[in-house]
């Protein structure tokens, strides 16, 4: 069973004293189950359907409209009264998310013209394509926090192995790579993604991989300097001394210290990868149009002044996510304080 450190236990007791960044860990955590749980939450299918004493789930597999005794070779739109008359024709019932729209379906039934205001069946509004805004937004939210959770991830790994290099072997290799990360830095990366536009149609691995060659910048410096502070220790010079490779010596005795002063960073990452993110979909230079983000959320309030409901969705969508993920950097950053 994996046990904590004297150290690290102290470090865990000093961040779930700082209640504000302890209580924004659980609620991010919450918020990112809610978001992954989606399609549980937020579809246009049903969960389970009851049709002639036998269990459908549509959620999970594709049936056509003849299974439920239609003539059509096609997925039924189970919203539609045709359908609904099937089923119920056999005893049958239908059991749905609590936001019966996913984030591309329509509301074929609107009272007035979309974008339309919050009301009983569109909690939230709709958008200029009479698609649910809190359909949107709940995907939109799950999309930039796994694209931020991923890029971050690979962006640690490139950062601390490149810091790691250079701090410890110092001399001609750190020389040269803080000249290739000075000019790596220099270029504009909007600029990058706006000409490689035009040659690749844009998608979430994609934005990742040219994301994730700028975004690991940001804590080389900081791994860099713990490695050459680290490599000089008494402990280490006798663990050296001891016979321990370099791959040794970094992985087991200078790395661990190393993260500490990493891990303070990772939120401020995540929050600048969710906000590029979300700025390149407002530009038409992130997802795929008509991916559920929210960037495009924000240029659908641009585009639509009178419908106060799609900026103020976007706004505290981003801000609840933005606000927590800076608490819990402000928390890890007092529990790894070597002052405190």
């Amino acid at each position: 069973m994996f046990q904590l450190s004297p150290l690290g236990r102290r470090r865990l007791v000093a961040f779930r004293a700082n209640r504000r960044g302890w209580l924004s860990l659980w609620l991010f955590v919450a918020l990112l189950v809610v978001c992954l749980c989606a399609e549980l939450l937020a579809n246009d299918k049903p969960l389970m359907v009851s049709y002639q004493g036998r269990m459908y789930y549509p959620i999970v597999h594709e049936y056509q409209e003849t299974d439920f005794g239609g003539e059509l070779p096609f997925e039924p739109d189970y919203g539609s009264q045709y359908v609904r008359d099937l089923i119920a024709s056999k005893q049958g019932w239908m059991l749905f998310p609590p936001i019966r729209f996913g984030p591309e379906s329509m509301n074929w039934d609107l009272t007035a013209p979309s974008p339309s205001p919050p009301s009983a069946q569109n909690w939230l509004g709709t958008d200029a394509q009479a698609r649910d805004v809190l359909a949107r937004a709940l995907y939109g939210a799950r999309v930039s926090i796994l694209f931020a959770l991923l890029l971050t991830l690979v962006s640690t790994l490139i950062g601390v192995f490149a810091g790691a290099i250079q701090g410890y072997y110092g001399g001609l290799v750190d020389l040269l790579g803080q000249r290739l990360q000075e000019i790596w830095s220099g270029l504009p990366v909007l600029y990058l993604l706006i000409i490689l536009s035009g040659f690749v149609a844009p998608s979430f691995w994609w934005l990742l991989g040219i994301m994730a060659l700028f975004s690991w910048l940001a804590l080389v410096d900081v791994v860099r300097a713990e490695f050459l502070r680290g490599r000089n220790l008494e402990y280490v010079k006798a663990a050296r001394a001891l016979g321990l490779t370099d791959g040794e010596l970094m992985r087991r005795h200078i790395l661990p210290n190393a993260m500490t002063s990493t891990l303070t960073y990772l939120p401020f990452i995540l929050t600048g990868a969710i906000s590029t993110l979300t700025a390149l979909d407002f530009l038409g230079f992130g997802m795929p149009a008509g991916t559920a983000s929210l960037g495009e959320l924000i240029g659908e309030a641009k585009q639509n002044l009178q419908a106060p409901w799609l900026g103020f969705t976007a706004f505290f969508a981003l801000a609840l996510i933005l606000s927590l993920l800076v608490f819990i950097g402000e928390g890890c950053r007092d529990a790894f304080d070597p002052r405190s």
